[in-house]
């Protein structure tokens, strides 16, 4: 036993000299950063095995010894916002210096192209509006960005290349324009810095941004791997469609002629179960912050994904949460807009979506009043972000203001003074309910059968009546359910309300 610990010894020893590393950090602590204020702020790296590793930052000097694999990890107590300030870390070779570092809160902006869109839009088919006016007006010293590359990846990666930046018009036109302008209100209505990292990828499932943590470990989640195993059978085709398709750029290109427009097709990597969590959230999950944004949900609306969406979205937040390790973090999201999207279920979507609130510490943003029946990307995403920003000033910040939405609370079957039978339907958030002089439309009944019915509607206070001459006995109802659908209800602080089902039945046909 001694001669195996001897050399086991001698061992360590031998992979300490032979394993002398440069001392690092991760590309999220960088020059230009913001670092979270108010709780502990962590910092990490890679150095030499069983190296002293010390970090100086403003007023703080703390220490860790590396593993025996050469990682360090320690926190820094909690600041108060504030900077510019320099992180110095030593100890282990040349020392590393951080510079224009700021302390405020980090915002985590995740989601598929309509939070990926940036401000620079989507030419020539999707702009932002007043897209050049906020492009050029983007210098915000107080605002850093962090944008994700695309990346999938097997296993969860530790570290990707992108670093902070300040925010300028030449790095914020191809920055997420809901971030971007969630951050801006954020900045300027707490007076604090603020950092924001965008992490999306256009067309992607929820289920993409998962750990293998929960998709393994939930039987409810296992329809992410059926949904992967039938994609599969048409990657050689998707593969070579796009191949044909660069061939066509490039002959278009070489003859100076605009490039033909294409179908669309997802990248297959993709759309890899538990893939984007592994390659854009996992690098990310040791930084405090302060919370997330988040618009999603449209590519999980095809037939029969809407119901498991049910299971999926409250697991991706439940996922984060864990994998950030901080808590109930915020999590504010914005309800998928309105789109005449043929044979997709966007109402039962956005139903969900509404659903989800249950989970504790969320917030939602309606957007269906600045869809776009025939563009998937309305161009109005700062009405998207301000509605964002009420919710987390509000629900994260502690102001005392109106956030929310009208949500459906309880629907009962009332007999109506013509000897008809209708249902009274309560909402909250009603306070000033309003269809500023429009016809009450949306509304839909159903009886026993769970087939809805168009219905009349009118507003009595902040209740809703609705009533149907073609269905006596109605049991259900359920408001804004097409794909498309321009709201028609709003309350005082001008918040549209939320598409919503009282029907809820998992056999609903």
């Amino acid at each position: 036993m001694r001669a195996r610990a001897i050399a086991t010894v001698v061992w360590l020893g031998l992979l300490s000299g032979l394993c002398k590393a440069e001392l690092r950090l991760p590309h999220v602590i960088s020059s230009h950063a913001v670092l979270q204020r108010g709780k502990p702020i962590h910092i990490w790296g890679w150095a030499t095995p069983g190296a002293k590793v010390q970090v100086q930052f403003h007023a703080q000097t703390v220490a860790a010894m590396t593993d025996v694999i050469g990682k360090w990890s320690l926190y820094l107590a909690p600041e108060v916002a504030g900077g510019p300030y320099v992180l110095t870390v030593s100890g282990d070779g040349p020392a590393v210096s951080l510079n224009d570092i700021l302390v405020g809160d980090v915002w985590f902006a995740g989601g598929q192209s309509n939070m990926e869109m940036p401000l620079s839009g989507f030419p020539p088919l999707s702009a932002v509006k007043d897209a050049a006016k906020e492009i050029a007006n983007a210098n915000n010293p107080r605002i850093r960005l962090l944008l994700v590359e695309e990346k999938t990846s097997d296993y969860p990666l530790s570290d990707l290349e992108e670093s902070w930046t300040p925010c300028t018009p030449e790095t914020a036109k191809d920055f997420s324009a809901v971030a971007y302008f969630f951050g801006r209100e954020i900045a300027a209505k707490e007076n604090v810095p603020v950092g924001l990292i965008d992490s999306t990828w256009g067309g992607t499932p929820a289920d993409s941004w998962v750990s293998l943590d929960t998709l393994g470990t939930n039987a409810e989640l296992q329809p992410a791997f059926a949904a992967r195993a039938r994609f599969a059978d048409k990657l050689e085709y998707v593969d070579e469609t796009i191949a044909a398709e660069l061939r066509a750029d490039a002959v278009a290109k070489a003859a100076g002629k605009p490039a033909p427009d294409h179908p669309w097709h997802p990248y297959e990597t993709s759309w890899l179960p538990a893939g984007l969590y592994n390659g854009m959230i996992s690098p990310y999950v040791k930084y405090s912050i302060k919370g997330f944004i988040w618009y999603q949900g449209e590519t999980n609306s095809g037939p029969g994904r809407a119901q498991y969406y049910r299971s999926l979205f409250p697991a991706l937040i439940s996922d984060w949460r864990a994998h950030f390790a901080q808590g109930n973090l915020p999590f504010l999201y914005a309800q998928i807009s309105s789109f005449n999207s043929t044979g997709e279920d966007w109402g039962e979507i956005r139903d969900v979506q509404r659903r989800t609130l249950a989970v504790a510490n969320t917030a939602m943003a309606v957007t269906t009043d600045v869809g776009n029946a025939t563009n998937v990307h309305p161009a109005d995403k700062q009405t998207v972000a301000y509605r964002l920003s009420l919710a987390a000033r509000a629900t994260v910040y502690g102001e005392h203001l109106a956030y929310a939405s009208p949500l459906f609370r309880e629907a009962h079957e009332e007999l109506l003074p013509d000897g008809t039978e209708g249902m009274r339907v309560w909402f909250d958030h009603a306070e000033g309910l309003t269809a500023n002089g429009k016809p009450v439309d949306g509304f839909e009944l159903a009886g026993e059968d769970h087939k809805f019915v168009a219905a009349h509607a009118r507003l009595d206070g902040m209740t809703v009546i609705v009533n149907s001459a073609s269905l006596a006995h109605p049991l259900y109802v359920r408001y804004a359910w097409p794909s498309y659908f321009g709201s028609a209800l709003y309350n005082a602080a001008e918040l549209p309300m939320s598409t919503f089902s009282s029907d809820y039945s998992p056999l609903r046909p």
